[in-house]
């Protein structure tokens, strides 16, 4: 059931429904959060992609995607007494990115840029919380409660039917004015708001996001295949990786931003206002070398209130042995993959044996290219 307080509030007057949903908007962006748009608890429409990508098993290891089906289509099931829901999303990014450019810094440890700072899960849920207790305290007592990626939601198409955006090829949503670098979040509430309309598409015939993915995961046009995206391969996947998928890695350590950073739209990304998205302890700089060097204390220490303890410290190593695999010959890397060898568990070993080979490789490659 939607949560609320049990201390009694004094009666208030009744508002106009459009000039609350105004208000609450108004609300929301004082709070940091980049829009705010009124969703109708309905989800039924996608229902039947979302069966095909599971029957499909585009969902990998994510054997939680295949429960809650009901719930999912109809938010009302998951929160009973919904009767709107309040979705907002706030833009991370610190820095604009130059426009339809990968960068390519192969001793660079590259981690996602939204997982750089503090875990906006944490962030989203204490602002969402800080909105429902304004609007409480203008309209009187209602139910509430507070989502950031952390139940059964069409959390993207409740935001797309509600006008915020549209999901694009790389099936992420887009904002026409602000791109895509932003996270989102929700405010199920027993609020009787009027609903916002649906966004049309702009992504044409551009397929650029589905060209750059180093792994091919983009599989057609807003299907991913997530067993082969460096996302779900980097943080969610807890074993081996396979050895196809190794070399498009590259030196992304956590996650992978590539078909945002093509994407035409995000030459109009928005930086944010909200300090807890900038970098913390130099992730945005770190090399590969220098993150290989932490121990699993020196980790949960750097990690801590972050998203990247979501990967945990084995598969942490166990992607930055790719990374140096990747990585041009050095004697450096060698020499540091093969003092660790003894220190990690069987699974990360596996990827330094790779790892090893890999920089064999290349010195061969060096050496023949020398000769010729």
């Amino acid at each position: 059931m939607l949560s609320s307080p049990s201390s009694q509030i004094a009666a208030h007057e009744p508002l106009d429904p459009e000039q609350l949903k105004i208000w609450i908007k108004e609300q929301a962006r004082a709070l940091g959060f980049s829009d705010c748009v009124i969703a109708q608890p309905d989800t039924q429409a996608e229902l039947a992609r979302f069966k095909t990508y599971l029957e499909r098993g585009y969902h990998g290891d994510m054997s939680y995607l295949e429960e809650n089906l009901d719930k999912r289509a109809d938010p009302t099931l998951l929160v009973p007494g919904t009767k709107s829901i309040i979705c907002v999303r706030m833009d991370y990014l610190v820095e604009r990115p130059a426009p339809r450019i990968v960068p390519h810094a192969p001793n660079h440890a590259i981690i996602a840029r939204y997982a750089r700072g503090r875990d906006y899960h944490k962030v989203m849920r204490g602002r969402l919380k800080t909105l429902a207790s304004k609007i409480r305290d203008k309209v009187g007592e209602f139910e509430s409660r507070p989502f950031a990626d952390s139940a059964p939601i069409f959390e993207k198409a409740l935001a797309e039917n509600a006008g915020m955006g549209w999901t694009g090829k790389h099936t992420l949503l887009i904002n026409k004015k602000s791109g895509s670098f932003f996270v989102l979040g929700e405010l199920f509430t027993s609020l009787l708001l009027p609903f916002d309309s649906p966004a049309s598409k702009h992504c044409g015939t551009c397929q650029a996001c589905i060209d750059i993915c180093p792994t091919q995961a983009i599989v057609e046009p807003y299907m991913l295949d997530a067993r082969k995206c460096i996302a779900y391969l980097t943080i969610e996947y807890k074993g081996i990786i396979p050895i196809e998928h190794r070399r498009g890695i590259g030196n992304r350590i956590f996650g992978c931003d590539d078909c945002q950073l093509i994407c035409p739209w995000n030459r109009y990304a928005q930086i944010t206002p909200i300090e807890d998205f900038h970098p913390r302890h130099g992730l945005d700089q770190a090399s590969l070398l220098e993150l290989w060097q932490w121990d699993e204390q020196t980790f949960l220490s750097r990690t801590e209130g972050s998203p990247i303890r979501r990967t945990g410290y084995s598969s942490f190593m166990r992607n930055i042995a790719i990374g140096l695999g990747n990585a041009p010959y050095s004697e450096d890397i060698v020499l540091a993959l093969k003092q660790a060898h003894v220190l990690h568990d069987p699974i990360v070993q596996v990827h330094i044996d790779w790892a090893l080979q890999e920089q064999t490789e290349k010195l061969k490659a060096q050496s023949q290219q020398l000769i010729d």
